[in-house]
């Protein structure tokens, strides 16, 4: 099944902001069972709370400390009542599911090029 989505332009991509942040709390978002809200540090961009559709994956205390990459410009949008004010990039296909990470000790807000 090919699942590719339409080509775009490079200056499409370009207005995307990604950036590492650290996760630096977790919790369930209360009568879900995907839904995880994130405290992330982005550095001099600041802390930000970001929901992710990940709790079947992993468990909050998994995710202290990880140094994922976020889109950070994306408008916030209310998911189930918590503002979310960014999006959790990873990979998955059904079961599989992977976090990103840097192979480094990148600081919070790097950006992703």
């Amino acid at each position: 099944m090919n699942d590719q989505k339409s080509e775009i332009q490079y200056d499409d991509f370009a207005k995307l902001d990604i950036r590492i942040g650290i996760i630096t709390a977790a919790e369930k978002v209360p009568e879900t069972d995907k839904l995880l809200k994130c405290t992330v540090d982005f550095g001099a961009l600041g802390i930000r709370t970001i929901v992710s559709g990940i709790a079947s994956y992993r468990t909050p205390e998994q995710l202290i400390g990880k140094r994922v990459p976020y889109v950070v410009n994306l408008a916030p949008k209310i998911i189930r009542g918590v503002e979310s004010q960014g999006m959790l990039m990873a990979v998955g296909d059904g079961d599989i599911f992977a976090l990103m990470h840097p192979d480094a000790d990148i600081p919070a807000g790097s950006r992703v090029r």
